[in-house]
């Protein structure tokens, strides 16, 4: 097996797509798109897209991070980053049905990443809102009603984050 080098882009079953920012002699330290940075084993299962050389100098993790934060707000509905709370990472979502059907298991991860992706795509459909001239002032209120709803629904999830400011916020009582 011949060793990744910095820069090589790999696909991995449970992360996606990712670059190598750092090697060490047991594992990988891999930037992807959708989780920020892990580590995998050297030995671990996943598809090279390309290899690069192992050239210590090339890069370094700085450049590459930075480059790839500056790709994603390019091309992503995600416009910032949002940390999953400390005591749920590597935990798993278990969805046991009422009846004998088997349970569905599920990365905590994965699920946040998805309860993100909402959050976003409401946030892109509420500036889409504000700033549609096809939508008179009422129509734009009874809407933006709605969408707090909609995160008042989602409040739930709130336990997921680890920064309060990323939190779902509903109508709040006055």
């Amino acid at each position: 097996m011949k060793l990744l080098g910095i820069g090589s882009r790999i696909d991995h079953p449970e992360f996606g797509k990712g670059v190598v920012t750092n090697v060490s002699s047991a594992h990988y330290w891999v930037t992807f798109l959708e989780y920020g940075l892990e580590t995998v084993s050297i030995d671990a299962e996943f598809e090279v897209i390309e290899a690069l050389q192992d050239d210590v100098d090339s890069v370094s993790f700085f450049d590459v991070e930075r480059s790839l934060v500056k790709i994603l707000e390019k091309w992503s509905d995600t416009h910032e980053k949002v940390a999953l709370a400390e005591k749920w990472r590597g935990g798993k979502l278990i969805l046991e049905p009422g009846d004998s059907g088997a349970a569905k298991e599920m990365p905590i991860a994965t699920f946040f990443h998805k309860i993100v992706m909402v959050r976003d795509r409401i946030r892109v459909m509420e500036q889409k809102i504000n700033s549609s001239k096809n939508l008179d002032d009422q129509e734009k209120v009874d809407l933006q009603q709605y969408i707090t709803r909609i995160y008042g629904s989602l409040t739930s999830f709130n336990v997921l984050f680890k920064a309060k400011g990323d939190h779902f916020v509903g109508e709040r009582s006055k």
